[in-house]
């Protein structure tokens, strides 16, 4: 049994967290609460618990370490290109002008480094969020055996108002978006879009 809290904010909104299934806690906005009749309340804590189960916080904390890790090494072979990459730069420091072909690989290499490295990682983190999301779905539906309440819980949801006091850092934990409600979803979505989500659970 995780710990159970309320959030006052009249979005209506949920979330799990916790490392493991005996460090875990799920958290449901007052929103929620007044919006959701008993069966869509199940079917949203279902989809919670089934993050708890999965160890889905413990795969999201690795996935953002290695982001981490991977921006500092980028970071790292950014400076060790411009310093000591193709051709030597106290020479080229002598040249008038310097060479501008090495100069052009050593500014496309940093480019590479800083930025498609940390961007890669991130998206990669992201459609890892997503599908987390969906395996969530069928989880719930697995302990409801019935996927209507999870459908109903959504479209209620979708065009609710954002929530006031979400960190952006932690979206990927909620149960829907806190922010940006009846977006599409994109590559930079810490969630699929409420309608693919919808798709998926009519087809269970």
């Amino acid at each position: 049994m995780p710990r159970v809290f309320i959030i006052p904010d009249q979005s209506p909104n949920a979330f799990a967290t916790g490392r493991d299934p005996e460090h875990s806690a799920v958290a449901v906005t007052q929103g929620l609460l007044a919006m959701m009749n008993r069966e869509e309340l199940e079917g949203v804590l279902g989809h919670e618990i089934s993050h708890i189960r999965n160890y889905d916080i413990r795969v999201s904390t690795i996935a953002v370490a290695l982001v981490a890790v991977i921006s500092f090494i980028s970071g790292f072979a950014s400076r060790f290109i411009w310093w000591f990459g193709p051709g030597d730069r106290r020479d080229n420091d002598r040249e008038e002008g310097g060479n501008p072909i090495t100069m052009i690989l050593r500014i496309v290499a940093i480019l590479f480094a800083i930025i498609l490295g940390p961007l890669a990682a991130t998206l990669v983190q992201l459609a890892l969020s997503r599908n987390r999301e969906y395996l969530a779905d069928a989880g719930s539906v697995e302990l409801t055996r019935n996927p209507q309440e999870l459908i109903s819980a959504l479209q209620k949801i979708e065009n609710s108002q954002p929530m006031k006091e979400a960190d952006r850092s932690s979206a990927s934990l909620y149960f829907e978006n806190p922010f940006n409600r009846g977006q599409h979803a994109s590559l930079f979505s810490t969630h699929p879009s409420t309608a693919d989500r919808i798709k998926r659970l009519e087809q269970m």
